[in-house]
C-alpha cells in the first residue's frame, strides 16, 4: 500500500491538474481571510474553503492516471487498493492545505470576539480551527469519492454533483461540517471557542464509508 501511495503522490505532484484546487483555495483565502480580522471567523472561512479544494483532489487523484497505467496497477495489486491509493493521496494533500491555511490564519488573525470586546485563547482557537479544518477535509473526501469514479464516470455528471454536493454539505442543517463551521462563526460572536469533537467524528465515518463504497464499487466495475 505504500508503494501504491508513493506512486499516486508522484503522479499528483507531477500533474499540472493539481493547480486549478490549490488556486481555488489561495483565492477564497485571500478573499475571505484578512489579516486582523476575529480569529474564529477567519478558522470558519478558511473550512469552508478546504471543502471544495478536497473534494476538487479526490477528483483529480481517481482520474489522474492513464487508462493503461491504472490497469496494470490493479492487476499487480487490485482495482480497490489502487481506488484506496488515489482517495487517500487526495486527503492527504488536504489534510496538508488546510493545516498550512490554519498556520496561517492564526499569525494573521486577531484574537478576540466579533466585536473586539473578548479575548479569545489562540491555542484552544487555533485547535479548534484544526479540527474544524480536518472535518472539512474529510467530508469533502467524502463528497469526492461518491461523486466521481466508479459512481459517476462523465465528466457531465461528476463535476457538477461534486460542486452542488459540497455546496450542500456546508449549508444544510445537521451536516458535521456546517456544525464545525457554524461553532466557531457562533462562538466568535461570544468569545467562547468550541472543539468540533462530534464533527469531527462524524466526517471521518462519513469519509470512511464513502471511501469503502467507492473500493468495493471500483473492483466491481473494472
Amino acid at each position: 500500500m505504500t508503494a501504491l501511495f508513493r506512486y499516486q503522490a508522484e503522479l499528483l505532484l507531477r500533474s499540472h491538474r493539481l493547480l486549478p484546487p490549490l488556486i481555488l483555495y489561495a483565492l477564497f483565502m485571500a478573499i475571505g481571510v484578512q489579516g486582523g480580522q476575529p480569529i474564529l471567523d477567519s478558522f470558519g472561512y478558511a473550512g469552508v474553503a478546504l471543502l471544495f479544494a478536497a473534494a476538487w483532489l479526490v477528483r483529480i487523484c481517481v482520474t489522474n492516471e492513464p487508462p493503461a497505467a491504472r490497469h496494470v496497477a490493479a492487476a499487480a495489486t487490485s482495482p480497490a487498493r489502487v481506488h484506496l491509493a488515489s482517495v487517500l493521496t487526495a486527503l492527504t494533500c488536504s489534510v496538508l492545505l488546510g493545516t498550512l491555511g490554519t498556520a496561517l490564519v492564526a499569525v494573521i488573525s486577531d484574537p478576540r470576539s466579533s466585536d473586539r470586546q473578548i479575548d479569545v485563547p489562540v491555542g484552544p482557537a487555533t485547535l479548534a480551527g484544526l479540527l474544524t479544518a480536518l472535518a472539512c477535509a474529510l467530508l469533502g473526501t467524502a463528497v469526492g469519492a461518491l461523486c466521481n469514479r466508479p459512481l459517476l464516470r462523465g465528466t457531465g455528471w461528476a463535476v457538477p454533483s461534486t460542486a452542488i454536493a459540497a455546496l450542500l454539505v456546508l449549508v444544510v442543517d445537521g451536516s458535521p461540517a456546517h456544525a464545525a463551521v457554524t461553532g466557531l462563526v457562533t462562538g466568535s460572536l461570544s468569545g467562547q471557542v468550541a472543539t468540533p469533537l462530534l464533527p469531527l467524528a462524524a466526517t471521518a465515518v462519513l469519509a470512511a464509508a464513502a471511501t469503502a463504497i467507492a473500493c468495493a464499487l471500483s473492483s466491481r466495475r473494472s
